[in-house]
């Protein structure tokens, strides 16, 4: 193995991340119907909230409680349940991406696995038990506990503490964002492999060390 050392990120590169379908689900037990207008609507504040966590200007908490902040208002319900409830909503309803599954199961033994997630505590740990995959990595990096979110080298720093400090050039970042993923992987040092699925054009100075089209074809890279 090129590679002994890897590590994932998880939304959209291991685990389908359908967040139109999650508050469906969870404002369905609000009896809201939540239609396109709405998603819309919250995107509109969500993404704004996500870039201005990933530069690390706002915290977790305030990222999560103030996308929430107008349907708060709105329900008389706190934003702070109602993130809990999404949390609860996406871990039900998750699903590991195509290939993901064979992925992992070719590189047990050959290779040490983590992930390095910007996503948040109660959803990671809840969907790695649901989907039964918690026990093939032997690192679960979660940026809200660390402090600081992708790319920030903290994040970075963290992992590879947790790993032994191996050398750099043995690990490879696995990830479908540009901006966090592979920014972060380049700045701290380590290879890069963009899952690029919707074929997207990278800039020049976000160039990947490899980039493929899917899990599957990750593995034929790996192995």
């Amino acid at each position: 193995m090129r590679y002994p050392w890897i590590l994932f990120d998880a939304d959209e590169t291991l685990f389908h991340f359908d967040a139109k379908a999650g508050l469906t689900h969870m404002f369905a037990r609000y009896e809201v119907d939540f239609a396109d207008a709405d998603y819309r609507t919250f995107e509109a504040v969500n993404r704004p909230l996500w870039v201005a966590y990933q530069d690390n200007t706002i915290t977790a908490q305030q990222l999560q409680e103030r996308r929430f902040e107008q349907w708060s208002e709105r329900l008389g319900v706190s934003a702070r349940e109602l993130n809990l409830r999404f949390m609860e909503a996406m871990a039900e309803i998750c699903q590991p991406l195509p290939g993901a599954i064979e992925l992992l199961n070719a590189l047990q033994g050959k290779a040490k696995l983590g992930i390095i997630t910007n996503g948040f505590t109660e959803l990671q740990s809840a969907r790695l038990e649901k989907t039964g995959l918690k026990g093939a990595f032997e690192w679960l990096v979660i940026s809200e506990q660390v402090g600081y979110a992708k790319p920030h080298m903290a994040v970075f720093d963290h992992a590879f503490a947790l790993m032994g400090h191996p050398p750099k050039e043995q690990i490879l970042m696995v990830g479908d964002t540009l901006e966090s993923d592979i920014v972060g992987g380049i700045n701290a040092g380590i290879d890069t492999c963009w899952l690029n699925r919707h074929e997207k054009q990278a800039p020049e100075h976000m160039t990947p060390t490899y980039e493929v089209k899917s899990l599957c074809q990750l593995r034929t890279l790996l192995l």
